[in-house]
């Protein structure tokens, strides 16, 4: 979850559609290790903090609490693991230095990338071959790439949030934050990795390729997607601000309807 705005009944469906399989398996007497990321570094974070002149860690404090506050409204299980990015810098640059030794990353200009055409099997969550990744996928255009498909792992910064690296100060990207903390909770190979389906591509894609090259292992064995929740015919997102908060729609319903 990235934490720059209250959660809204889309992250309640996709949240209380993982909650349910938790509970599920539990009753099944089956071990569940239930790990949830925060994201409480990126662009939208920082661009946030500027526009309401916010320190970014308090803006970041101040949504967990209240994201932690919504969803114990509406009963759902507490992970047993919240790993926050901005307190595991160290394992995220130890990663991207992994992929860099094993040529799969390389230090290009200002920004460490990583190389897509060095993993054969890109693409294959998402069921894309690249020629249709170049041609219309969520790709951002950047000059010091070697392929316009390769993605960032660690962005050069001396503004904001910015940490040591051996690449000069600056911050990590989305993807490689995720392959960390999941990889440092759950280890380099995990049963059930879940998301909203707007994350399939590129974020978890990019997952994959990254993990799998930095461990030669398999990282997931199961993929869950939910699907969005939709307002006249658009998805509820922040961006299209058609939502409305969890805390707003607990006002007017109890929290079992929205549950339910």
């Amino acid at each position: 979850m990235t934490v720059y705005d209250d959660c809204h009944i889309g992250h309640a469906r996709t949240f209380l559609s993982f909650d349910m399989i938790v509970r599920y398996l539990r009753s099944k007497n089956i071990e569940v290790n239930y790990i949830r990321n925060i994201t409480d570094v990126d662009d939208k974070i920082l661009m946030r903090a500027e526009e309401t002149k916010q320190d970014p860690s308090v803006l970041t404090n101040r949504y967990v609490e209240r994201m932690t506050s919504d969803f114990n409204a509406l009963g759902m299980i507490s992970p047993d693991k919240e790993p926050r990015a901005t307190e595991n810098i160290q394992i995220i640059l130890e990663l991207i230095n992994k992929l860099i030794e094993g040529g799969y990353a390389y230090h290009e200009g200002k920004d460490v990338y990583f190389s897509v055409e060095s993993f054969p099997n890109y693409g294959k969550l998402s069921n894309q071959k690249m020629d249709e990744i170049l041609s219309g996928a969520r790709i951002e255009i950047d000059k010091e790439k070697k392929n316009p498909a390769d993605f960032v792992l660690w962005k050069r910064s001396d503004e904001g949030l910015a940490w040591d690296s051996p690449w000069g100060k600056g911050r990590p990207g989305w993807h490689i934050e995720c392959s960390a903390m999941s990889m440092d909770a759950l280890g380099e190979s995990f049963d059930i990795h879940a998301g909203g389906s707007d994350l399939k591509f590129p974020h978890h894609e990019n997952e994959i390729a990254q993990s799998e090259s930095a461990t030669g292992n398999k990282f997931v064995k199961y993929w869950m997607h939910t699907g969005p929740l939709r307002i006249d015919k658009k998805k509820m997102s922040k961006s299209l601000d058609n939502f409305l908060t969890i805390r707003d729609a607990l006002k007017n319903y109890p929290y079992e309807v929205i549950r339910y």
